[in-house]
This record gives C-alpha cells, sequence and structure tokens, in this order.
C-alpha cells in the first residue's frame, strides 16, 4: 500500500477486506441455505433476482442520494443496517424459524442495501486520493473484493455453513458492523458540493442521464460496456452446460473455471501499477478488448480444459485491467457532483447487457449448439473492436478537460 494514498484510504481499504470477507463466506452459504429451505427450481433461480433487481430498480434514486448526502455516513449507515439484517437472520436461522419467503425477503433487502452502499462508496476514493494515484486505489480495492470475495472466502463459507448453518451469516454481520467502524475513521470532505435552491428527485436523476448523454465519450464508454456485457452474458450463460458437454468437466472442474478467472484477476491487481506506467490507457483498453474477443474464439474452437483454463487466466488478467482502467477513466471524466448518478447509470448498464445476452445465449445454444454463444460473442466483439478502435483515444482524455466545463465536441459513437 504505497504511503501517497494516505491515512483514510487505508481506513477504506481496510473497510473493503473485511466486508468483503464476510461477503466472500455468504457467497457459498447464502446458496447453500436457499438449497436447503426449497428445491423448486423457480424459487431457486427467485433468489438470484432478489439480489439483482434492487440494482435495476433503485439504482438511480441511490445515486441521487450519494450526490445528495454526504457519501462517508452513507456507507457507515448501510454497513449497520446490514449487519443488523443479519443478525435477524441469523437469529431465525439458529431457533429453526427461517423459510424460503423469508430468505428471499432478506436477500432483496440486502440487495437493496447493497444497491446505495456501492452507489456511495464507489464515488468515495477520487475524494481521498491524488487523480494520478486513481489506478493503482482502484487496482487494490477491486484486488481485495476479487481476492477475499471470490476466490479465498467461498470454501470457507460452505465449511462454516456444514459446521453450523447460521455461522456464515454472523460471520457476515460482524464483517459489516467493523466495516462501518473503519470507514467512520474517514477523514475529509465525502459529501459533493452541490447548488443551492430546492432538488427533486426526478429531476436530478435526468441530470446525470443527461450529463452522460451529452457528453460523447463517456456516452460511448457506457455503450461498449452494455455492448459487450451482451456478448459476455450470452457466452456466460451456458458456461456451465459447456464445461461438461465440451469438456467433460465435473463439478470440481467447471469450479476451476471460477479460480482461474480469480487468479489471472489477481495477476492483473499485481501488475496493474506497472501496466499503467509503462503503456496509455487507450491501448490497456483496446488490446483487452482483443483479448476478450480472442477468447470467445478459443471457447468456440477447442476441446481441451486445460487450454480453456489457460485462456481464462488471461481473461481474468484483462476483465480486471479493463474494468480498473474504466473506472479511473470515469472518475477523471465525471464532475464530483454527479459521481453517484452517473456511476449508478454504469452499474445498470454491466447489469442490463448481462440481462440482455444471457438469454440471447440459452436460446443460441439451444437452437444451434452449445458453442453457438461464443461463436455469437466472438464475431460481435470482433465488429464491436473494428467499431470502437478510434474511440478509446477520446474516451481515456475525457478527464483532461475541466471537469465542471460543457464538454468538447467529439465525433458520435457509432451506431
Amino acid at each position: 500500500m504505497p504511503a501517497r494514498l494516505g491515512g483514510s484510504f487505508r481506513w477504506l481499504f481496510g473497510a473493503y477486506i473485511v466486508t468483503n470477507i464476510g461477503d466472500g463466506i455468504v457467497l457459498a452459504a447464502g446458496p447453500l441455505l436457499v438449497a436447503s429451505q426449497t428445491q423448486d427450481p423457480f424459487l431457486v433461480s427467485l433468489a438470484v433476482v432478489a439480489g439483482y433487481a434492487p440494482h435495476l430498480v433503485f439504482g438511480l434514486i441511490a445515486g441521487v442520494v450519494a450526490d445528495r448526502q454526504d457519501r462517508r455516513r452513507i456507507v457507515v449507515g448501510v454497513n449497520l443496517f446490514r449487519a443488523l439484517v443479519l443478525v435477524v437472520l441469523t437469529a431465525m436461522i439458529a431457533t429453526e424459524v427461517v423459510n424460503i419467503a423469508l430468505v428471499l425477503a432478506t436477500l432483496f433487502v440486502l440487495g437493496t442495501a447493497e444497491t446505495f452502499a456501492d452507489a456511495s462508496s464507489s464515488t468515495l476514493i477520487p475524494s481521498l486520493v491524488a487523480r494520478e494515484d486513481l489506478g493503482v486505489a482502484n487496482a487494490r480495492q477491486q484486488g481485495a473484493t476479487l481476492l477475499l470475495n471470490q476466490l479465498a472466502m467461498p470454501p470457507i463459507g460452505a465449511f462454516l455453513f456444514v459446521a453450523a448453518m447460521a455461522l456464515p451469516f454472523g460471520v457476515n454481520a460482524v464483517g459489516y458492523a467493523l466495516g462501518a467502524v473503519l470507514v467512520s475513521r474517514i477523514v475529509g470532505s465525502t459529501q459533493a458540493v452541490r447548488p443551492e435552491g430546492p432538488s427533486h428527485l426526478r429531476a436530478e436523476i435526468a441530470e446525470g442521464v443527461r450529463w452522460l448523454v451529452h457528453h460523447p465519450p463517456m456516452r460511448t464508454l457506457a455503450l461498449t460496456i452494455v455492448l459487450f456485457n451482451v456478448t459476455y452474458g450470452a457466452a456466460g450463460s451456458v458456461l456451465v452446460l459447456y464445461a461438461g458437454q465440451r469438456l467433460g468437466m465435473d463439478e470440481v472442474g467447471f469450479g476451476l473455471i471460477t479460480t482461474a478467472i480469480a487468479v489471472g484477476g489477481i495477476i492483473g491487481t499485481v501488475c496493474y501499477g506497472w501496466l499503467e506506467r509503462r503503456f496509455a490507457l487507450a491501448d490497456l483498453m483496446r488490446v483487452g478488448l482483443v483479448i476478450e474477443t480472442v477468447t470467445h474464439l478459443i471457447l468456440a474452437l477447442t476441446t481441451s480444459s486445460q487450454v480453456v483454463l489457460a485462456t481464462f487466466v488471461v481473461f481474468g488478467a484483462h476483465a480486471f485491467v479493463w474494468g480498473t482502467t474504466s473506472t479511473v477513466v470515469r472518475q477523471r471524466a465525471v464532475p464530483d457532483a454527479l459521481m453517484g448518478r452517473v456511476g449508478s447509470v454504469y452499474r445498470i448498464a454491466i447489469m442490463g447487457g448481462i440481462v440482455i445476452g444471457t438469454p440471447i445465449g440459452g436460446l443460441l445454444a439451444r437452437q444451434f449448439g452449445i458453442t453457438a454463444p461464443f461463436w455469437f460473442g466472438f464475431i460481435g466483439s470482433a465488429l464491436l473492436v473494428v467499431i470502437l478502435w478510434r474511440q478509446f483515444a477520446l474516451i481515456v482524455h475525457a478527464g483532461d478537460q475541466e471537469p465542471d466545463a460543457e464538454p468538447e465536441p467529439a465525433p458520435a459513437p457509432p451506431g
């Protein structure tokens, strides 16, 4: 942790660590809890919907709240609220009064709280570190999330669930409570400077959307995220079937794919500072999308599990580097007073692209075979790379202008 990132970022980073320890544990324990209450596939699928739906329903509202109120206090308050909800859930599990309806309701409440927490916490880093350190700071934060949430903690969560069904959720509650304490230690201004006068929710949402629509580079970046998540969602929708039918991998083998992606992400974490110093951000984004395109092609052609796992290591590194770079570019370009609202639009774009792409992949696989979604991903991604190649020079320099000034005219994004 470079000393130049400062003490306040260290408190925030500590909060990321403890909350992601708890989240990673529940990442495995949550589905196990749902399965312990019902074997109905529809109800099980509703558990996934309950976690994602709040982001789509409340995302824009959460962005307005992040731009209206003190962001540090929002994160502290939401973490304490999540800890309380999990304490109640833990008590219900321990006393054996829990049922699937209560579990689904709890997941929806926690998903709603996460929506507001994400909208505010994502705006804290630009107020805590210097502009030139945004890349390193975001890389550290995303690296902690990747290592703990997706790689290290899920197996521990499964073990704790077997030992005592309520235990993982109690641990998660402690993590949120401790995270609230750590974030409360942040010093300095964490509230956006807002114009005086009355404000209206609809008008403020429209202001954030309007800024993005009228800012060509950021608009192009948002469209890029949507479209590439459509191709990613299409391929990912049948990955578990692809692993079994095409590669002959069992459940453990399929789990290794997630591990391979996480390992690649850790490599990206370690290398990000070096890459940022030696290569232009526009080139990092271009090469990353070429890697994503080639990944789809390899998966469409190969029948080797070893080749697939190696490919996913590279893909994981790309996904981390590209995600960090796009976040840094956005944080540099978006005015602080709009950071929450515009950031919420981007999160909706990510989830919206996956929601659109997922059924497309399923239908293609049903009609044309298990590799069809990967051919769709390859062809679609290749076309997008060609169309958007020149746009990345405009995107990465969008923050070079004064943040509160009207953006300079730029070519409209293709399509």
